[in-house]
């Protein structure tokens, strides 16, 4: 078999207003789309490269096409590349051209469950308590509301939210803006507003002092967890892990992530980076394996890629095989 044709390039996508959490804001999904051809077939892919883990657009650019010339399927990328953005936009592109050459859907080709609907969290940008219990109330037919913190003042925040949607069901993710001193008092007021979820409130590197806190609502890891080399170390600290393609090493990393910490028994909520439906797609085959998912990437942009993924009332759809898989 000829070995495929690689391609990659960079892609912005304007947002429809500024996506805020605690270390900054962003007004487009600048993201790469990894193209895989066989002369016949060819499949996509798509990450985003991320500045928390020292990632750039021209970085990864260079990965994919460093690599080009030696890898001509999916086993060998892992090999090749660490997980991170590159390989997750490769990994996805070889599901994609698999699926295509076959005619068979990446989720049967990969042994997972049939894919189903489900709802995604919708997620509320880092503000003011009002400016966030505002909208809160301007998204009143969405069910799952997830709330970005960032230290000061988040009690407050999840206390308005809460007075402004009794009705909702909440998450809420600090991107690792708790501290020591604040936890006990954050999560306090977490469970009077009846929180579901807290992500990532101490930074990465802080998990050990997770142990000795009371888990008065269930605590899940995202900066700390990539892999599933992860879990054997953060089981007993956290309740649940956020499974992000990106971080995992593409769809096949995030398989090999979500089973092993089944098997410590930890929930699982699969998120996103903000992105097209092309970077969703994928991770939505994990949606029967997961308690939550956070998937909403595609409502935050002001406008998606074509044969983009249906969401109707907060419920996403798996995804069209014109798209991907």
């Amino acid at each position: 078999m000829t070995a495929p044709t690689i391609e990659a390039r960079g892609e912005v996508w304007p947002l429809k207003e500024a996506f805020v959490i605690s270390r900054g804001a962003k007004t487009a999904a600048e993201v790469v789309v990894a193209t895989v051809s066989d002369g016949n077939h060819q499949g996509r892919g798509e990450a985003v490269p991320y500045a928390r883990y020292g990632e750039t657009v021209s970085g990864v650019l260079e990965d994919i096409r460093r690599v080009a010339g030696s890898v001509s399927d999916r086993t060998g990328l892992a090999n090749e590349l660490k997980p991170g953005a590159a390989l997750n936009a490769l990994d996805c592109a070889f599901w994609d051209l698999e699926s295509k050459r076959t005619g068979v859907r990446v989720a049967e080709l990969a042994g997972l469950g049939h894919p189903v609907a489900k709802t995604t969290a919708f997620t509320l940008s880092l503000d003011a308590p009002a400016t966030m219990a505002e909208k809160a109330k301007q998204v009143a037919h969405l069910s799952l509301l997830k709330l970005k913190l960032g230290g000061a003042g988040d009690d407050a925040r999840m206390r308005a939210v809460r007075e402004a949607r009794p009705d909702a069901r909440l998450l809420v993710d600090a991107n690792e803006a708790w501290t020591l001193g604040t936890i006990g008092h954050l999560i306090s007021v977490a469970a009077e507003c009846n929180i579901e979820l807290i992500e990532q409130p101490l930074p990465a590197g802080q998990d050990e002092a997770l142990r000795g806190i009371d888990r008065r609502v269930p605590i899940c890891a995202d900066e700390s967890v990539h892999t599933a080399a992860d879990i054997p170390r953060l089981a007993k600290l956290y309740d649940a892990v956020n499974v992000k393609l990106d971080k995992a090493g593409g769809l096949t990393g995030a398989i090999a992530l979500v089973r092993e910490a089944r098997q410590r028994d930890l929930k699982i909520m699969v998120g996103s980076m903000v992105a097209t439906s092309l970077a969703v797609a994928p991770a939505m085959l994990l949606a029967s394996e997961s308690d939550w998912i956070d998937l909403d990437g595609p409502l935050l942009l002001a406008h998606d890629r074509e044969h983009g993924m249906r969401v109707e009332n907060g419920v996403i759809y798996p995804p069209d095989p014109e798209l991907w898989g």
